[in-house]
């Protein structure tokens, strides 16, 4: 509940996005559990199935904040993809839990397989490319431009000596299609948040050949985004989002009964509906996603864990002769607001 000292949220009533993803659950058990409420706060979730959708809202101030990417409130600041909007990331929603699946027939033929590192199916699926005569050019999705996903993908190409660009077409897809656009075989394989690697696993359609775990460990991939301006207006209100989340996280931690109760939340037609039905249990940290959504070091904000995301980047405002602000990036992903709401 929201201390005595604390000082009242600006805002009682706030609507915040989310895309159809495990890493959702925080904002769920908190509106669900009410967290949100304790602290004084009436919260709608709205659901996104874009990245783009949901970005251009965030930005439009249709949404006070939203679950995002973690390169994309940075990518938001620098004006990639759109104008201008410097964003921050004051908490950290999840790491890892990134699925790189490949279409069952593709990686029966080529030998890729998850291993004990992503090394072994990139190797085995650019000998198996090299090895075609029609020298097949692979469709690969992705989720966003500016996402971890993409950027994992690319490395794990690489690790292949496949080259991103000659050897793969990569196109951007909403997480929720990514299975069907498998099953149809408009893509070969993606590289997507759980559960939809899980799913095209459980349903026959795709392997799992690599994780984020592997590629990137530890790497934050969702965060609480919200525009700097908002944050300045409504300071006590992102406080009281924060002190929220973090109690939401604290209570999914505490027992498996707890877990259970958040995966039927997660079940509800407005978030994921049967895009879970495949799942037991919330696979917290189990190998070998390992996707982890608790644990202060978790939510904390690290702008040392930020600094991977800056040669993606880099690159790409070197097309445009620009070049990654150091303050920029600093501001972005700071821990101070987590700091002064949590108090620690």
């Amino acid at each position: 509940m929201m201390t005595a000292t604390a000082t009242p949220p600006e805002l009682s009533r706030l609507t915040l996005g989310f895309v159809p993803l495990l890493d959702a659950a925080l904002l769920v058990v908190a509106r669900e559990g009410g967290f949100f409420a304790a602290q004084g706060l009436e919260v709608a979730l709205s659901r996104e199935n874009a990245w783009s959708t949901l970005r251009d809202k965030v930005a439009a101030g249709l949404l006070d904040g939203a679950q995002m990417l973690a390169p994309l409130p940075l990518a938001m600041s620098q004006g990639l993809g759109r104008a201008p909007c410097d964003t921050l990331a004051p908490l950290t929603l999840s790491r890892n839990g990134n699925a790189l699946v490949l279409a069952t027939p593709l990686s029966e033929a080529s030998g890729a397989e998850l291993g004990e590192t992503a090394r072994s199916s990139a190797a085995a699926l650019g000998r198996w490319r090299r090895g075609q005569e029609a020298d097949p050019r692979l469709r690969l999705a992705m989720v966003y431009p500016f996402s971890c996903q993409h950027y994992q993908l690319r490395d794990w190409l690489r690790l292949g000596e496949l080259d991103p660009v000659a050897d793969v077409e990569l196109v951007v897809l909403p997480p929720p299609r990514m299975v069907e656009a498998l099953e149809t075989g408009i893509i070969d394989g993606f590289c997507a948040g759980e559960p939809w690697g899980s799913l095209a696993a459980h349903r026959g359609l795709g392997r799992l050949v690599a994780t984020g775990a592997q590629l990137w460990p530890d790497q934050p991939e969702k965060v609480l985004g919200v525009t700097r301006s908002w944050a300045r207006r409504y300071p006590a209100t992102l406080a009281a989002l924060l002190r929220a989340l973090q109690a939401a996280a604290a209570w999914l931690e505490a027992s498996p009964e707890h877990r259970h109760r958040t995966l039927g939340w997660l079940a509800l037609p407005p978030y994921l509906d049967r895009a879970v039905a495949h799942l037991d249990a919330l696979p917290l940290d189990a190998a070998p996603i390992h996707q982890r959504l608790t644990g202060r070091a978790t939510l904390r904000p690290d702008p040392a864990a930020a600094e991977r995301l800056v040669a993606p980047l880099e690159e790409t405002l070197a097309h445009h002769g620009r070049h990654l602000d150091p303050a920029t990036l600093a501001e972005c992903y700071s821990p101070a607001h987590f700091d002064a709401a949590l108090h620690p």
